[in-house]
């Protein structure tokens, strides 16, 4: 009995923190990726089918791949992240025009900024040579 309300707790939580991970994508200053992969431990805990799901995801299935497989973060996804949070910020800004809440979106920007630069790079798949192709040689 323990273990089925166990299970029932970890599904909630994990379904918690996937939506809390998903509302961070359209608002920067929720981080979605620490959410992301407490959901992916939850279910991974209570249903490993939900936790397949997850990790297949078309959205989310990337930040818990990388980090489940500590490969880093590609340079698509760093671009993508730092367009998407300052494009936010930027509106934010605009709607909102109080100068305690842009220094508070810059702050939160800036620092988001460097925790995404500062996440180590996912190594780039080399293109393979072309049959018959010869190595340049100096």
């Amino acid at each position: 009995m323990k273990s089925k309300i166990k299970k029932y707790v970890l599904m909630s939580l994990g379904f918690l923190a996937l939506a809390v991970g998903a509302v961070g994508i359209f608002f920067p200053i929720l981080p979605t990726t620490p959410f992301v992969i407490c959901a992916a431990t939850c279910f991974g805990a209570s249903s490993p089918k939900l936790a397949l799901k997850l990790e297949n995801n078309r959205f989310f299935g990337e930040y818990v791949r990388n980090y489940r497989n500590k490969t880093g973060i590609s340079r698509k996804s760093r671009i993508r992240a730092l367009v998407f949070l300052w494009a936010t910020l930027i509106i934010s800004s605009l709607a909102f025009r109080h100068v305690h809440l842009w220094i508070t979106l810059a702050v939160v920007g800036i620092a988001v900024t460097i925790h995404i630069l500062t996440i180590r790079a996912a190594k780039e798949p080399r293109a393979p040579a072309s049959i018959g192709s010869v190595p340049n040689r100096v």
